[in-house]
């Protein structure tokens, strides 16, 4: 039996005023999308704000929200469950035969019961299986990875990722380490990058960004947050809004240059002599960037990193290339095993 874990949603009450729902459902139907399900706290809010003819597709990698998500399906005939993570949000909402949707949010945020979990390896807190992986039923740990990464791809990984200074020193020290036993639990790998870190901030523990590194890297989140933000441009209504919380700054620039992108399309042609007709138009709206209160971070710590950034989707039709023309793919680092193909193993509970 999966042990319950506490979770509070982050940026709750403004994620969902975010969305323009109306307060009561009153006449909110149409197709909606959770990219990031966790625990269920913002579908919850969400739907209890929908009518009764909406729908809210929910996505997750790990099998665990998954199991929650299921277990909110059979409760509420609005709700279908995908075993995904965000980056296939085109073709997964493709195969259920959703065009658009009137709102998306996603949270970027590792979910406190994946971080109190020691099994689940993502926390230097808690000595554990030193996995790191979103879903748990494929793809490599971060115990297998350091044990064939060379150091320059470990040193690349943690620099880039952690925005690490120490990266070089740490990534020595691992390769180090391991010659002399495999690295398998968080507490070793803790211990190994606290020796390796000369100095840290106060009050941060020396392996944090070590650890967010390596969870980055592992489960592509940087690669597949650019296709979700492209994949919710393609799909929104006009006047349907995109809200997404993100957690530290690799993650929130990615979100800021998208929006910026999208809604400030003709900032390269300004200087030339355009009539405003001949100018591109903004597909979005930028909305706001709200931050929690400090009653919200003074009652749950890990809120005080939390950003929402909320756009619009305007009425103007979009370029040929869809929303991937405001994306920038990010480079994946060097060594990065790239997915081998697959048969594709989404579980979806088919639309009521």
């Amino acid at each position: 039996m999966t042990t319950p874990f506490l979770h509070r949603p982050v940026l709750l009450e403004p994620t969902i005023d975010a969305l323009a729902v109306p307060a009561g459902g009153v006449g909110a139907g149409g197709v909606w999308v959770d990219a990031t399900f966790g625990r269920g706290g913002h579908s919850r809010a969400l739907l209890a704000r929908l009518g009764p003819e909406a729908r809210l597709v929910v996505f997750d990698k790990d099998p665990q929200a998954i199991e929650a998500a299921r277990a909110l399906a059979d409760q509420d005939g609005r709700v279908t469950v995908v075993h995904e993570g965000f980056g296939e949000l085109a073709a997964e909402l493709s195969r259920l035969g959703v065009g658009r949707i009137g709102g998306l949010m996603m949270d970027l945020g590792i979910s406190s019961p994946q971080i109190d979990d020691a099994e689940r390896g993502f926390s230097f807190m808690r000595d554990g299986p030193l996995d790191m992986r979103m879903d748990t039923t494929r793809g490599e740990t971060a115990a297998q990875w350091l044990a064939h990464a060379s150091i320059d791809d470990m040193r690349e990984v943690i620099a880039r990722y952690g925005e690490e200074r120490f990266a070089f020193q740490i990534a020595k020290a691992i390769a180090a380490s391991r010659e002399k036993r495999p690295i398998t639990t968080t507490g070793e790998l803790a211990d190994i990058v606290a020796g390796a870190v000369r100095t840290r901030e106060k009050g941060q523990h020396p392996a944090t960004r070590t650890f967010q590194a390596l969870r980055i890297h592992l489960n592509q989140e940087l690669e597949e947050l650019p296709r979700a933000l492209a994949a919710a441009l393609d799909l929104l209504a006009p006047g349907g809004r995109l809200a997404v919380i993100s957690f530290h700054s690799l993650e929130d620039r990615i979100v800021k240059q998208f929006i910026a992108a999208a809604a400030r399309p003709g900032a390269e042609t300004a200087r030339l002599p355009l009539r405003e007709s001949e100018r591109p138009q903004p597909v979005l709206t930028a909305i706001g960037r709200i931050l929690p209160t400090e009653d919200e971070v003074a009652g749950n710590p890990r809120a005080r990193s939390a950003v929402l950034r909320v756009a619009e989707r305007t009425h103007t039709a979009l370029p040929a290339e869809g929303g991937r023309a405001f994306v920038k793919m990010p480079e994946a680092p060097a060594g990065r095993r790239r997915p081998t193909a697959r048969t594709r193993m989404s579980r979806v509970r088919a639309f009521a």
